[in-house]
């Protein structure tokens, strides 16, 4: 796939331009080197610039370089690389640092809080929004660096006044660590408050969305709105759907937020060494904002984040990669997001983004459900007009995203403060195709900044999981030879939900043997004289029999299957047959005529003692068989032969299987 992606991409490079070798030092040490911050204060301004180790390039990437997250200890922050910030009251400030090293080797520089202390304010701080929402949204939340195991992570969580004259309260509430992994991603290791807000536990919201007589701020002045008992239902649903999926939730109580007014909240979040290793996985932070009038609407703002070996700003990612075969169809959509960011120190005209379609999805079904930088459709555009195209090059089973006369910045760019001015996305679904194959899927993207050498993505993987099948197999078996007994049985097997690979299947059945009774003597008798009961009877013959009555149990720990084609599969293993009971009686028969003889007789029957054993007899078998039929979901009809070691006895075995 990655050498159809690369073919496609020459078809739009009019030259490869060979990027220069720029070494940088490398030594382990240098991990332990610490990001200093140089500060330049003058009263309540603020230039500062940080110190970090050299850069040590991965090979064959594109040039490595640092991003930056700057925490001015007011509630203001800065993504730029030398940031000038003002401050609008006198205090003592803590100016956090955090950099992240992209396409290096080596650990994230860090750093320790510089403190610093305003005495007179003689500069303006500056006002009005910033870019941090999204249009019109109440709640948003970025962070510095993506999930990477062992690295702190700060997570910024913004929230704002929905419009109006009136102020705003309400509790803010953050759900991480999803239950679908086995194990805690994140560790909230600290918090950092500058707006008044006051950490509450999750059942003080229940108990203030539930009440009946109406809707009451947990502090601060009573005010009492009409209760809304859909609102109420509505939000108890939806904090219940969170706490299914979250392991870890917080919640903040937010007073008097002013019309205008924007303010963040600071967490510290460690990624846990232990935290999921698939760079394939995408974790979620989840945030709700519940304002306390029932008239505004309740914001949510989930931040989906790929898991990273090590820190790429170009990346692809599938949601809920994970799926369950059994309830997936040809109109199942898979949503993917390719994101992308121009490193260079120019800005970018066009971007192409190349991306692999796998097998199991049909191309033809693609579409595209939003992109940034935000264009016109190249179908609608006029002449020289930025706009975003979707081509098939029949190169392979490729499609190319085309972002033509753009204005990319680059983060090497002078002047480029706004990081996500560097960055851009195109998310689009595609449905699977007909006949798709339990089998697991890869996509990958190679992207090209203008003319530059493609820069290629992580595989994205998608996968379905095992998923349990259990069988009822009915089978009806005999001896070979001639001297076997016939038994038929009923067993039950469980499996992987309709297969593509070699899977197991472990089996176990209950045989019912026929009632065996079998002569062991008999003799003719020469018209003895007997009594029976008082009466005069002539003996006529005397027989002995042997009654069994057996209930065996057949164990299949060991059984490797395969399945050859949609209709035909072949199995080998080994099963333990074990005698679970064994009842045996002999029976007595006397046949006897009145005395004198008149010529009619009568039998007299006599059971000795019954001997009951339990698990008194076990053999192994070695076995091959065939499924013809729907043999990946059932029913299928097979036929097995076993050659027990034990005995040295061949049996063969008709069955009939049904998998659920």
């Amino acid at each position: 796939m990655l050498k159809q992606l690369l073919a496609g991409c020459l078809l739009f490079m009019a030259f490869i331009r060979p990027a220069a070798a720029q070494p940088f030092p490398a030594h382990p040490a240098e991990d332990s080197i610490h990001a200093v911050i140089d500060v330049m204060q003058d009263e309540n301004k603020a230039v500062l610039k940080a110190g970090l180790r050299p850069l040590r390039q991965i090979a064959g990437a594109p040039n490595a370089f640092y991003t930056y997250f700057w925490e001015f200890g007011d509630g203001s922050f800065s993504f730029s690389s030398q940031p000038e910030h003002r401050y609008r009251d006198t205090g003592t400030y803590d100016i956090r640092f955090y950099a992240t090293n992209n396409y290096d080797d080596g650990k994230a520089p860090k750093g320790k809080p510089r403190r610093i202390k305003v005495k007179k304010t003689m500069y303006a701080a500056a006002d009005g929004p910033s870019n941090f929402f999204p249009t019109s949204d109440m709640l948003a939340m970025k962070i510095n660096r993506m999930p990477r195991p062992g690295e702190e992570m700060i997570t910024i969580v913004g929230y704002r006044h929905p419009g109006g004259v009136s102020n705003v309260s309400g509790s803010l509430l953050l759900f991480y660590n999803e239950k679908q992994f086995a194990k805690k991603s994140f560790a909230l290791s600290d918090e950092r408050m500058y707006n008044g807000e006051r950490k509450c536990g999750m059942d003080s919201v229940l108990a203030f969305i539930q009440k009946e007589e109406g809707y009451l701020p947990l502090a601060g002045p009573s005010t009492t709105a009409v209760a809304d008992p859909v609102r109420k239902h509505t939000l108890t649903a939806m904090l219940g759907e969170k706490k299914a999926l979250f392991r870890e939730q917080h919640a903040w109580r937010v007073e008097n937020l002013h019309p205008g007014e924007e303010k963040f909240l600071f967490l510290s979040l460690e990624t846990t060494p232990e935290m999921i290793r698939d760079t394939n996985a995408v974790v979620t932070i989840s945030g709700m904002f519940i304002p306390d009038d029932p008239a505004l609407p309740v914001a949510q703002y989930n931040l989906d984040m790929q898991i990273v070996a090590s820190h790429d700003p170009n990346r692809m990612q599938l949601k809920n990669r994970r799926m369950n075969y059994r309830l997936v169809s040809k109109k199942k959509e898979l949503t993917y997001k390719v994101q992308f960011q121009n490193t260079g120190k120019g800005p970018a005209s066009k971007v192409v983004i190349g991306v692999g379609v796998p097998r199991s999805l049909n191309g033809q079904t693609l579409e595209i459900l939003d992109y940034s930088p935000k264009c016109a459709l190249c179908e609608g555009a006029y002449t020289g007009q930025s706009c975003l195209s979707k081509r098939y090059l029949g190169v392979g089973d490729s499609i190319f995203f085309v972002f033509n006369n753009i204005y990319l910045k680059g983060v090497q760019q002078e002047g480029v403060e706004d990081p996500d001015s560097t960055k851009g996305f195109i998310k689009y679904r595609v449905r699977f195709g007909k006949g798709m194959k339990k089998l697991p899927f890869k996509s990958q993207a190679a992207i090209i900044f203008d003319k530059n050498e493609p820069v290629i993505t992580n595989h994205s993987s998608g996968r379905f999981k095992p998923g349990l099948s259990p069988g009822l197999i009915l089978g009806y078996g005999k001896g070979l030879g001639g001297d076997g007994v016939p038994l038929g049985s009923i067993g039950l097997s469980i499996s992987a939900f309709s297969p593509y690979r070699p899977y197991f299947q472990p089996e176990i059945y209950f045989n019912v043997h026929e009632r065996n009774n079998s002569l062991v003597f008999f003799s003719r008798e020469q018209l003895r004289d007997t009594t029976v009961n008082g009466a005069k009877y002539l003996v006529k013959s005397r027989a002995l029999y042997n009654e069994v009555n057996r209930m065996s149990m057949d164990i299949v720990p060991l059984h490797l299957r395969y399945n050859v084609k949609n209709w035909l599969g072949v199995g080998a293993g080994m099963m333990m047959s074990v005698v679970a009971a064994d009842k045996q009686q002999e029976r007595k028969v006397i046949t006897v005529s009145p005395s004198p003889d008149n010529g009619t007789t009568q039998d007299f029957e006599h059971l000795a003692a019954v001997v009951k054993k339990s698990f008194s007899d076990t053999d192994v078998a070695l076995f091959a068989d065939i499924n013809i039929g729907k043999v990946r979901a059932g029913p299928a009809l097979g036929i097995r032969f076993l050659q027990y070691l034990k005995d040295s006895q061949q049996r063969l075995s008709l069955y009939g299987i049904w998998r659920f």
